[in-house]
């Protein structure tokens, strides 16, 4: 172990909770959904969907889960047909993207941050996790785990983790963008549950975004819950050195990392009952999320400069450099939050 336990364990625990705040806001926003579509109410729907997503961790193969997630992915482009059925004005939003306003009254630091940090982290932290998750597909005998990834798993994970945060990021801006020449056009700013967020729209930007909004919350929601209970899985399995434990293995095989997933799951099923608003849950855990990025994104930058760590594979000097410079400007903004 390249650093104490100390160091360790308390990282592990901030992920966690910012991940099962995101697990019980993104169960409520299906559920509400849902009850839009069916008339059935949201508290029938969010205990189905715990149910079905850790059904389908535990009892279904690697490679099912793959299939599903992949083609779940073409839900979330219903954001960016939803933007454009709101017919915002383009020339405001190319002016508001490439010449932001930002100024110092309280709301703006912790939006912005929100919306900025939790991709930094995502994209430095879990890149391993989506790497660990590939193994199982890409690769079925052992002697390849016993002596690490090979140059083209590690080009492969480096890509699926530039794409995939370049779609998600772009994803985000149409969200934005929806919201923006919407809701927040006609005054509404103070949005409580996903449900009114939805039905807002209606009005506004007529039955088309209306249906694809709420059909992008559920999509969202069967992608992101699993990832975020599998990362809780992950990270608790490598900080507690259990061996083995990996999605790849049957529950009996690997008992406890498995049941991490069901009592995150169980966790943010409970928030929901106990009546946390779903919407200001996923807000303050991505304000968590941004806060906890910097610290790692130092450690993440240490390790992976460090050649007793990585060997051959080392960062190079731009590489650390572009960290560190990373690392700053995180750093400065979370104070910058915390000042304001």
């Amino acid at each position: 172990m390249q650093y104490p336990r100390w160091v360790l364990w308390p990282s592990c625990l901030l992920l966690i909770v910012a991940n099962v705040f995101n697990i019980g806001a993104d169960l409520g926003g299906m559920a509400d959904a849902m009850h839009m579509v069916s008339g059935i109410a949201s508290y029938y729907w969010t205990p189905f969907f715990a149910l079905l997503i850790a059904s389908l961790l535990i009892w279904t193969s690697y490679s099912l889960i793959a299939r599903i997630f992949k083609w779940l992915t073409v839900v979330l482009f219903a954001y960016v047909v939803t933007a454009f059925l709101a017919r915002p004005d383009w020339a405001a939003v190319l002016h508001g993207t490439f010449l932001p306003h930002v100024h110092g009254r309280d709301p703006t630091w912790p939006c912005w941050w929100g919306s900025w940090g939790p991709p930094f982290l995502l994209t430095c932290f879990f890149g391993r996790r989506r790497r660990k998750w590939r193994r199982p597909q890409a690769r079925e005998d052992d002697r390849g785990a016993a002596h690490g990834s090979t140059n083209l798993e590690l080009s492969v994970a480096r890509n699926d983790v530039f794409t995939g945060m370049l779609f998600s990021n772009l994803i985000m801006f149409f969200i934005i963008l929806t919201t923006a020449a919407t809701l927040h056009a006609h005054g509404a700013r103070n949005i409580e549950t996903a449900k009114q967020a939805s039905e807002a729209l209606r009005p506004l930007a007529g039955n088309g975004a209306y249906l694809l909004f709420t059909l992008g919350l559920v999509g969202t929601g069967m992608l992101g819950v699993p990832v975020l209970a599998g990362s809780c899985a992950y990270a608790i399995a490598e900080a507690a050195s259990w061996r083995g434990a990996s999605l790849s293995k049957k529950p009996l095989r690997a008992a406890h990392f498995y049941m991490v997933i069901v009592g995150a799951l169980a966790v943010g099923l409970a928030l929901d009952f106990a009546g946390w608003n779903a919407v200001k849950m996923l807000f303050w855990a991505a304000v968590v999320n941004g806060v906890l990025a910097p610290p790692l994104v130092v450690l993440v930058v240490l390790l992976t400069s460090s050649k007793k760590v990585m060997g051959a594979r080392a960062n190079s000097r731009g590489a650390k450099v572009l960290g560190w410079i990373c690392a700053a400007v995180m750093g400065a903004a979370a104070l910058a939050l915390l000042a304001t």
